[in-house]
């Protein structure tokens, strides 16, 4: 698949991480999906024994068929320290290499991780759906910021509540199954909230997880 190049290094300090991630964050596109989406990819990264690399896996699942269609690894050196905030330099690298191997063009991205829903509003599935320019999406395990109310998520599958960081809404707290612990998720680019939970919905059947991102969860497992 082509993609562009990253508009920036990955071997940065913090302090110049952080301003980038200020930077591209005016590049995010907030919008409905323009077209239906039928395949798409979830990414998900592991790290090596070592510390020293990056695993990064996607799978490209068909919601239509409800089959994988296409599922690549590759695996990048890390070049930059662990600070929470600033994990998309870490693990960026190794995903888009996988991505950059795909032969499917995916209609929509899903990212083990976080999206708008961080304090400088620009996680990991904001930072490679701007670098790819795809509608991209994060649904991640738990919260990196923001607040919510257990008493405002009924235990149906398909509620959420927003999440909410100063009085702005940047993700939605998605119940993908009944009576089991919720999802967090957020815009990544190129898409909206409720565009971006119908994908999750969709894309989401016997498990908590989304189909596409706890093949890839397993895929770089296999792989470390």
């Amino acid at each position: 698949m082509l993609i562009p190049r990253s508009p920036h290094r990955w071997s940065v300090s913090p302090k110049r991480a952080m301003a980038i991630q200020r930077e591209l964050a005016g590049r995010v596109v907030v919008e409905p999906l323009a077209a239906s989406v039928r395949w798409v990819a979830g990414a998900d990264m592991a790290f090596s024994r070592d510390g020293g690399r990056c695993i990064g896996g996607v799978v490209v699942w068909d919601l239509v068929e409800g089959r994988v269609v296409e599922q690549r690894v590759a695996v990048r050196p890390v070049r930059f320290p662990y600070v929470p905030g600033l994990l998309s330099f870490r693990e960026a690298p190794a995903v888009l290499a996988a991505v950059r191997a795909l032969r499917t063009e995916p209609d929509a991205f899903i990212f083990d991780g976080q999206g708008y829903a961080h304090p400088r509003r620009f996680g990991l599935a904001c930072h490679v759906g701007v670098i790819l320019d795809r509608p991209s999406l994060g649904c991640a395990k738990g919260r990196l910021i923001g607040e919510w109310n257990e008493r405002d998520l009924p235990s149906r599958r398909g509620r959420w509540t927003a999440l909410r960081d100063d009085g702005e809404t940047i993700g939605a707290v998605l119940r993908t199954r009944r009576a089991v612990k919720p999802v967090f998720v957020s815009v990544g680019h190129r898409i909206d909230l409720p565009s971006a939970v119908e994908v999750v919905l969709r894309a989401s059947g016997r498990y908590r997880l989304p189909e596409p991102t706890r093949l890839a969860d397993q895929l770089v497992a296999r792989s470390k």
